[in-house]
């Protein structure tokens, strides 16, 4: 039978709490390269929105072909489109052809993970031996390899070291979509560092949720105040 890609993950702890992913969590960061990226799209008169839905596809299409590979189960592509199915494709073709110099053993693929302690989760892409060595391996597509990307690494690392899996290193690839984008390595360094931003932003992400809940809860606090006095006047 073929499989879907996954749908997003809800995270939720052992007393059934939703928690934030990853993802969600480095999304406190502001972004000045799309910023610029958006004003250039906008000036030559391309709709980023439809432009960035028809890319994210392509990049969640060739996630499930590289982790079907490895999942040793056959991807169902009936939800996209020919050219997407194309890109996607060009991507699969390019990982199998770095994969080719190395040796993967798959240990979790595309295994959602909880912190108990930390409250977060997060879906590692792959955590294998490469060469021998125990790896978390992250994949991208695209034209670049942002900073971000360690610090997600990074808390995915925690993910596994909180659940007794030894990370020695971790590696993000850049995989392009076309021979014009490339492919591209890139090994983790000082990830402990990298680990420390993850957490601010976790920090920073629970600080503003409590402060918009604080701020509604007085809302509607006031509001309340306000409709008694209305009922009941002194």
């Amino acid at each position: 039978m073929a499989t879907k890609p996954s749908g997003r993950t809800v995270y939720k702890d052992s007393q059934g709490n939703r928690l934030p992913g990853v993802t969600t969590i480095i999304g406190v960061l502001a972004k000045p390269q799309l910023i610029t990226w958006a004003n250039r799209m906008g000036l030559q008169g391309i709709d980023t929105t439809k432009y960035v839905d028809d890319l994210a596809d392509v990049g969640i299409l060739a996630h499930h072909l590289v982790l079907c590979r490895h999942k040793k189960v056959i991807p169902d592509v009936s939800d996209f489109s020919a050219h997407q199915i194309e890109l996607a494709g060009n991507c699969l073709a390019s990982y199998e052809n770095w994969e080719q110099h190395h040796t993967i053993e798959p240990l979790l693929v595309e295994e959602s993970l909880v912190s108990e302690t930390l409250k977060y989760g997060g879906t590692p892409d792959l955590y294998c031996k490469m060469d021998g060595v125990r790896t978390l391996l992250d994949f991208k597509t695209g034209k670049a390899l942002y900073d971000e990307v360690m610090y997600q690494l990074a808390a995915y690392r925690n993910l596994l070291i909180e659940h007794y899996n030894p990370v020695e290193q971790c590696v993000a690839l850049r995989i392009g979509r076309d021979d014009n984008e490339g492919f591209e390595v890139k090994n983790g360094r000082d990830m402990d560092a990298a680990y420390n931003i993850f957490l601010n932003c976790l920090g920073l992400y629970y600080g503003i949720r409590d402060y918009k809940k604080e701020g509604k809860v007085t809302a509607i606090r006031k509001q309340a105040e306000k409709d008694i006095e209305e009922l009941w006047p002194e």
